[in-house]
């Protein structure tokens, strides 16, 4: 089944306790798109980029049969540019440069070949960008995934509660999920969340795992124990990438389905972190991808003898 991914196609400059690096490839749709080419070969990608964007990214790109019609190229411009340095915990950060450039006025194009897509994700950018993909399309995909974060409820929360009400799957943290309902309670904070719209809701807790709410139904996944962990940039995008396009290929939404897929997500990010910027999920193959799983799958796996008399 098709997959459409919306979101940004950029640069990063990334400091953590481990090293640091000049401009380097990212973005949220980059992150996406090759995490979820590992299961899904009908993907497209919405975003924009300057001409400065290194051809040899692109050709990446299509190597792993994603369509590249709606990636919007602005000549004599720059592309998107993020700088930032990580905690010695790696779960807070600072910024330290942020450039819009060509995304300050992105205006979402969607191809006519983009029409009829099956499975939409939104990577993190503007609500108003993200709602305004979902009103262009001709066809309500069966399902449409959303990441946001804090710094749009900050500064334009009543946009951001309008789209929310228009997706099936919001993808955000711990801390997002306490910001957007007001509970710390992260059960509490799920009931508030999906009444706003979403009937699903994953919240990612990095390095404790992830939670899949949906009605009643509750799950956890964990997080796989890693001896370092080198940048944490893209791992969220990277989980995303992995959920969707997982479900895109089995064309199964329902609530196991979702729990086999959280888990693939989770087995792709761990990648994501042990190398700095995309490097470690352009050198994994599938082989390596279904071990990581048989790892996430042995952590959690028990047999237990009922001794209570």
């Amino acid at each position: 089944m098709s997959l459409l991914t919306v979101g940004s196609v950029a640069f990063d400059a990334i400091e953590t306790p481990f090293g640091k690096t000049d401009k380097i490839i990212g973005g949220a749709a980059t992150y996406i798109a090759l995490a979820s080419a590992f299961y899904n070969n009908d993907q497209k990608i919405v975003s924009v980029v300057g001409e400065d964007f290194p051809n040899e990214m692109l050709e990446e790109l299509k190597k792993r049969n994603v369509d590249l019609e709606g990636l919007q190229i602005k000549k004599g411009e720059k592309t998107f540019f993020w700088s930032g340095k990580y905690h010695n915990d790696m779960n807070s950060r600072d910024t330290l440069v942020t450039e819009l450039n060509v995304l300050e006025h992105f205006d979402p194009i969607i191809p006519a070949s983009y029409q009829g897509v099956d499975y939409l994700m939104l990577g993190n950018l503007s609500p108003q960008v993200q709602r305004q993909v979902i009103e262009r399309l001709t066809e309500r995909p069966k399902l449409i995934a959303m990441d946001t974060m804090n710094f749009w409820m900050d500064i334009a929360m009543d946009d951001l509660i309008e789209t929310i009400k228009l997706i099936d799957v919001l993808i955000i943290n711990d801390e997002e999920a306490r910001q957007l309902s007001g509970e710390y309670s992260l059960v509490k904070a799920s009931k508030i969340i999906r009444a706003m719209g979403p009937k699903y809701l994953i919240i990612k807790k990095g390095e404790h795992g992830a939670l899949l709410f949906h009605n009643e139904n509750m799950f956890y996944a964990p997080a796989l124990p890693l001896a370092e962990v080198f940048d944490p940039t893209g791992a969220g995008d990277t989980f995303a990438g992995g959920f969707m396009g997982y479900i895109a290929s089995t064309d199964d939404i329902s609530f196991d389905n979702m729990k086999r897929a959280i888990i693939n997500g989770s087995a792709l990010a761990s990648f994501c972190v042990e190398e700095f910027g995309t490097e470690r999920l352009k050198k994994i193959n599938n082989k390596d991808l279904e071990e990581r799983i048989e790892e996430f799958v042995a952590l959690t796996n028990f047999d237990m003898e009922q001794v209570i008399s």
